[in-house]
């Protein structure tokens, strides 16, 4: 596959109608040329990498850059699961599942990131962990806001974004949201059914597709908690307190158990789970 960048883009391509989501308008004009550097502002872009050491210690730039990646994926996965929502709020099945695969294929992403930081041995990554100051990943309030679009709401959860105060205005947003799971309910009620006849139907429709593209999102962002669990725990151990004040590891841990679709979990018990 080649590089969409390798072409000649066309600052005045042809519409092909207002209703049409592939219709490209014409570039505005910003007083010259567009090319690779500046649709990427790539000077803006890597002059953001601060490393604080003093001198520059080799590893923090990747653990600089690995964090901002994740925030700029976060970025996108938010935007995403706002598609998403409004796809299930609209009753788009076809949408919404295909929304639902690239949110996953976003979380393959996040959770494969971890592997470059697997790389750091922990003398190495203590010789700069105290230039980090008190910045920890639970203060990233989007993800906060992605845990909240997903469904948490359990008071864990909701004591742990209130601890330093009133959450940010991204999350007050997601809380202020229905959650995936009740979105999803509402579009099989919306199709006659019940969650019990759509796993004993004759065959996979497009609403089990959306169900079963739900769990793995699930599973997808439970497995790069525990990824992140495990990487803590090799670099600063499992009893170790995290930069930020949480309880490091052990904090992480407790995360693992939470559950974004309860109602597609609790079905499975009922229907195949074990008899007496």
């Amino acid at each position: 596959m080649s590089c969409p960048f390798s072409g000649t883009m066309s600052t005045a391509p042809a519409s092909r109608g207002a209703d049409d989501a592939t219709t490209v308008h014409a570039a505005p004009a910003h007083g010259g040329e567009v090319d690779y550097p500046s649709y990427l502002a790539l000077d803006q872009l890597l002059a953001l990498q601060h490393p604080r050491s003093q001198p520059e210690h080799p590893d923090e730039l990747l653990f600089i850059v690995v964090h901002q990646a994740s925030e700029l994926w976060f970025k996108v996965l938010l935007h995403e699961l706002h598609g998403l929502i409004v796809r299930l709020q609209a009753f788009d099945a076809v949408g919404a599942a295909l929304s639902v695969r690239r949110v996953n294929a976003l979380m393959e992403i996040v959770a494969g990131q971890l592997a470059a930081l697997e790389t750091l041995p922990p003398q190495r990554f203590q010789q700069f962990r105290g230039y980090l100051g008190s910045s920890s990943g639970s203060q990233s309030d989007q993800f906060r806001a992605i845990e909240a679009l997903s469904g948490l709401r359990d008071p864990h959860f909701m004591a742990a974004i209130t601890e330093h105060g009133e959450p940010s205005a991204i999350v007050r947003d997601a809380l202020a949201m229905p959650t995936l799971q009740e979105l999803f309910d509402a579009l099989v009620a919306h199709e006659g059914m019940t969650l019990e006849t759509l796993y004993t139907g004759p065959a996979p429709t497009t609403l089990v597709m959306i169900a079963e593209g739900l769990l793995e999102y699930e599973q997808n962002f439970s497995r790069w908690r525990f990824l992140h669990v495990q990487l803590v725990e090799r670099i600063i151990g499992p009893g170790t307190s995290g930069t930020g004040g949480t309880l490091g590891a052990k904090y992480l841990q407790r995360t693992i158990a939470h559950r974004f679709f309860p109602n597609l979990w609790a079905v499975r018990s009922r229907l195949y789970g074990a008899t007496t």
